[in-house]
């Protein structure tokens, strides 16, 4: 499968992640984010930007919601932050969608909180 963005072709897998995470821009998040009817704000970008930290300077670490929860508490201080929060920005799951918006690989780690 494939996406355009800018006048690139950028290869997918079948279920929508990045085949190569150095094809990532924020073009490309954007045209993911328009195929899967998001429409990104800036809790969107910090909650993608910090995946993608977390993937690309903690060794693969793709974080689980709970992490997730804790780290934007941090970044969002004057909000009521939990994991019904996040899947509102996310609703097809803050790590798997978000971390496909943020071109990561897809995660193999089982569900869980």
């Amino acid at each position: 499968m494939s996406l355009e963005s800018n006048g690139k072709t950028i290869e997918t897998t079948a279920s929508g992640f990045l085949v190569n995470i150095e094809d990532w821009d924020e073009s490309v998040a954007s045209a993911i984010a328009e195929k899967e009817s998001l429409a990104l704000t800036d809790e969107h970008w910090d909650l993608m930007n910090y995946l993608r930290d977390e993937f690309i300077n903690n060794g693969g670490n793709q974080p689980n919601t709970r992490k997730m929860v804790k780290a934007m508490e941090e970044k969002w201080p004057d909000k009521k932050v939990d994991s019904k929060y996040l899947y509102i920005l996310f609703p097809g799951d803050p790590s798997k969608q978000g971390g496909r918006i943020a071109g990561l690989p897809e995660s193999r780690r089982k569900g869980g909180y």
